[in-house]
């Protein structure tokens, strides 16, 4: 490593940087992609809640079951909403209830999603200036520049 000038050591560090800065800007895009799955499935679910809240006992419903499928069922009551609270838990909450614990968890994955949109952003900058520095000193190598 003695007769490794400076710009390739350089070059060798700005190389291995670059490729950790582009993981952590992949794992931060599949977080945001996972986030907006997350906050949409919360917002049907808020939606459901705000038009199940409108209906009458024993109104006939639509039950998507997945696969673009659907069971057709009557509405037994709508004041009682199971919610799931984590790790496999479910527990009979109110109307109101529920629809504030679905805000509450919107509220938080939003919060989440501007971090990690703020992280990826720069993250992003590092990697973009990086490449301009990787850019310039292989130039300079290439022109045989010291």
């Amino acid at each position: 490593m003695a007769n490794v000038s400076k710009e390739e050591e350089e070059l060798r560090k700005l190389s291995i940087e670059l490729r950790f800065l582009e993981q952590t800007a992949e794992t931060l895009q599949q977080r945001i992609s996972m986030l907006n799955a997350a906050m949409t499935d919360l917002t049907y679910a808020s939606t459901a809640l705000e038009n199940i809240e409108k209906e009458k006992e024993n109104a006939e419903l639509l039950i998507p079951i997945g696969g673009s499928s659907y069971i057709q069922t009557k509405l037994a009551s709508s004041d009682k909403v199971i919610v799931g609270m984590g790790a496999g838990v479910s527990i009979e909450k109110t109307l109101p209830e529920a629809k504030s614990i679905l805000k509450e968890r919107l509220e938080e994955m939003a919060k989440n999603m501007r971090s990690a949109q703020q992280q990826f952003a720069q993250i992003a900058e590092r990697i973009n200036v990086g490449r301009n520095r990787l850019e310039t000193l292989i130039t300079a190598a290439r022109e045989g520049k010291t």
